[in-house]
């Protein structure tokens, strides 16, 4: 049995959360399965967090170079993942791309030929044909299919098709709307080349690796997929198996990290969308259910949060702007209960060392509310 302090701290270290990683940007984000990244600079954040000496113009360098791609993976979510893995893990995820898209858009969509869209929006967005907004593809493809809205369309290329955003979308520095193109007239057809891919189970080890060790409800919370149990029962006997405090059953790889319970956690700050609070049914191991309530907007929007001895403890934001003529950065930690000393000096030093990473040049200040 593992106690829940066991699973938190086996999920800081499998994050980088605990110890941070000496590893390249690239090398980070294959070892976190990809970060989630529908704020587009969220992944700068959460890598400073996990890795020593961390640079955000190695991450901007990687998705202009195609060594990272950014598109729709788990849960139908955007991901920035290296580009191995969008070719490997975009089929694997299918099924739960179009569970989201059969829904409202799919019901709008009814009578629709949905094999036409796709290939009309391949046709817009290949070849030598500039990237495009989905605003954009929509209205181009309605020219071809007037009696769907465009942004259903536009979806409906999105779930058929494996698009992926091109730069400056998610360069740190730069600005820009989403633009897309296909994930073979981005990476080359050698690169983007389809064929039988590895299966279900290769995602699920490297998730429990990842996240791990983690419950059927677990792995299908993070993958958006339906029938996990039965994979994992087949993949039972190379696998650790261990129960939680509930009695509930956990998956393990075999070479799983596993400290001590009482291994000390410091001061951590998430990003906003961070997968490591988005990817686990249960997720009592990094936060309890109060606080969670606090963090999510009705509009399902994700802040940023800090952790204090492996636990969210509160939100964390940060605001830019220019004060007395210069450009001035704040951190505002507002916590969720009153915090010790020693953890509320630990949680300033974090905080400044936080700002002069995002803002090097302003002024800073960071400050903990009550």
């Amino acid at each position: 049995m593992l106690t829940n302090r066991a699973l938190n701290r086996a999920l800081l270290a499998r994050q980088g959360l605990l110890t941070r990683w000496n590893c390249d940007a690239v090398q980070a984000i294959h070892r976190l399965v990809g970060m989630q990244a529908q704020a587009p600079l969220a992944p700068y954040v959460g890598l400073w967090s996990r890795v020593a000496g961390f640079r955000a113009q190695d991450v901007g360098a990687a998705i202009t170079e195609r060594r990272l791609v950014r598109l729709a993976l788990m849960r139908s979510t955007i991901f920035l993942v290296d580009a191995a893995d969008a070719v490997a893990l975009r089929p694997i995820m299918q099924p739960g791309i179009d569970r989201s898209f059969a829904g409202n858009p799919g019901r709008r969509m009814a009578g629709i030929d949905l094999a036409a869209v796709h290939r009309r929006a391949a046709e817009l967005l290949g070849g030598s044909g500039a990237p495009l907004t989905f605003s954009a593809l929509g209205q181009a493809l309605a020219e071809d299919f007037p009696t769907a809205a465009p942004a259903d369309l536009a979806a409906a290329a999105r779930t058929g098709l494996t698009l992926v955003q091109v730069p400056p979308r998610g360069v740190w520095g730069a600005s820009g709307a989403a633009r897309h193109v296909t994930l073979t007239d981005w990476l080359g057809p050698s690169l983007a080349a389809g064929g039988p891919g590895p299966g279900r189970e290769m995602a699920i080890r490297r998730y429990l690796t990842a996240f791990g060790p983690a419950t059927a409800a677990d792995v299908q919370t993070w993958s958006g997929l339906s029938g996990i149990r039965a994979v994992l029962d087949r993949m039972a006997p190379q696998l650790r198996l261990f129960t939680d405090e509930h009695g509930r059953q956990l998956f393990d790889v075999a070479d799983g990290v596993l400290p001590e319970p009482g291994t000390p956690a410091p001061i951590r700050i998430l990003a906003e969308f961070d997968n490591v609070l988005l990817s686990h049914h249960d997720r009592s191991r990094l936060i309890s259910d109060s606080a969670r309530r606090q963090l999510i907007t009705v509009n399902g929007l994700l802040a940023s949060t800090f952790m204090v001895d492996g636990f969210v403890a509160g939100v964390c934001r940060i605001q830019r702007g220019r004060a007395h003529g210069a450009e001035s950065a704040t951190v505002r930690f507002e916590p969720f209960g009153r915090l010790r000393r020693k953890d509320q000096s630990a949680l300033l030093a974090e905080g400044r060392r936080l700002l002069r990473f995002i803002a090097p040049g302003a002024r800073h200040e960071a400050v903990i509310t009550d």
